[in-house]
């Protein structure tokens, strides 16, 4: 039994029918308007004139949610006073999906209006019978027995009862409120298979964010760091060589400080700015900056690669950018030969360099996390190419790409 009263006093239950209550009061702002055909047509009969007016009635507020504002409003609503966990809409209702929210408007004004008249006629019986303060002879009938109220102790105790069918009533509508909620404002089955895609392409985002991040901070710091080394080394025999260092080590953070800024806004869901973007236009400042930080390169570029745009040309320019990190950080410090091949059907990508431990020049400080070449191989699939990574003979290592030029974006 305990159980059983458990619904009548929570606060849920009640901030459920306020808003039931929230819908039949709103729905009194179109009423006047439902009243104007009986205006133009005032000697028909009563009856009528309250059918025509309930039908009206229902008409303009069926009107009212279908338009979009409407629907999210009664979500946010629904999950503050329900606590029904709504999705918020990922597309715009078509065909059958979109009468499901006047359907539910009209379901909710009507449970609203038929909770709050019963409700406040049992309260206000509760309220009134002790003491008789109806002034006149009342009664109550439950399962079968009636009760009449003589201003004694069975005022009190249909008094009570009146209370309790009132939060029966609460529990009720809200219980059937809270069942509808997920029926007629939940997704629908196209809806779903929106925000299914809207999720995926979200994770999609984030995982291209999280390879733009390591492609440009990777490289920037393994860069910096070697240029750092070396204005230390050359800072009293050559100030000038010193100074220009220290110059590529500014320039090179500045643009990893510019993809920063955009990943962590984006990754805040605020407004972020234009993403930054890196082409092989922008290749040569690449090669300058690896030059500068003591990097012997040996670069063979042939074919039109001003032709390769869009999608192509940013996943190029990432590819080679974490093909030289490698080589900063895993290579001897010989040469490193860089080939870029755009050929009228694919765009082919290389970087070799002599394998070994590490740089001679403070190698141990490159401690990498393992996820540049897994995320070269991700990013090479996505662009149906082709990628071989692995030794070159016995003293080189190799990275190949080749990726059709026909995916672009």
């Amino acid at each position: 039994m305990i159980r059983g009263l458990r619904p009548l006093l929570r606060g849920s239950t009640y901030s459920g029918m306020l808003f039931a209550y929230c819908g039949a009061l709103a729905s009194l702002s179109l009423l006047p308007f439902a009243l104007l055909p009986t205006l133009a047509w005032p000697s028909a009969p009563y009856g009528v004139q309250a059918v025509v007016v309930l039908l009206v009635w229902a008409a303009l507020i069926g009107s009212v949610g279908l338009a979009r504002t409407t629907r999210r409003a009664l979500i946010a609503f629904a999950r503050r006073l329900l606590g029904v966990p709504l999705p918020a809409p990922a597309a715009v209702p078509s065909g059958a999906d979109r009468w499901r929210t006047p359907l539910w408007l009209l379901l909710h004004v009507a449970l609203g209006w038929a909770g709050a008249l019963t409700s406040g006629v049992l309260v206000l019986m509760g309220v009134a019978l002790p003491g008789n303060r109806l002034d006149a002879e009342a009664g109550l009938s439950l399962f079968g027995r009636s009760l009449r109220s003589d201003g004694g102790w069975r005022s009190w105790v249909m008094a009570l009862g009146c209370l309790l069918l009132a939060a029966v009533v609460c529990v009720v509508v809200t219980s059937v409120l809270r069942w509808l909620a997920p029926r007629l404002l939940g997704p629908s089955s196209a809806e779903r298979l929106a925000l299914m895609a809207e999720r995926e392409q979200r994770l999609a985002e984030r995982n291209r964010l999280a390879h733009e991040l390591h492609d440009s901070i990777g490289h920037t710091l393994t860069a910096a760091t070697i240029q750092a080394a070396v204005a230390g080394e050359v800072l009293s025999a050559d100030p000038a060589a010193a100074r220009a260092a220290m110059r590529s080590i500014e320039e090179s953070t500045r643009a990893a400080l510019e993809d920063l800024d955009y990943v962590l806004g984006a990754l805040r869901e605020e407004e972020a700015g234009t993403a930054p973007t890196r082409t092989l236009a922008d290749l040569p400042e690449l090669l300058d900056r690896l030059r500068h930080a003591g990097a012997v390169l040996d670069v063979e570029l042939s074919g039109e690669s001003e032709r390769v745009q869009g999608t192509l040309s940013r996943a190029a320019y990432r590819i080679l950018q974490e093909g030289l990190t490698n080589a900063l950080r895993h290579g001897t410090g010989g040469p490193i030969g860089v080939r870029v091949a755009a050929l009228p059907d694919c765009l082919e990508l290389g970087v070799v360099n002599e394998a070994g431990a590490g740089m001679p020049t403070g190698a141990g400080v490159f401690r990498t996390s393992g996820h540049g070449l897994p995320g070269l191989a991700e990013r090479v699939r996505l662009l149906h190419g082709e990628i071989e990574v692995g030794p070159d003979g016995p003293r080189h290592w190799r990275l190949a790409v080749r990726l059709p030029v026909r995916v672009s974006a």
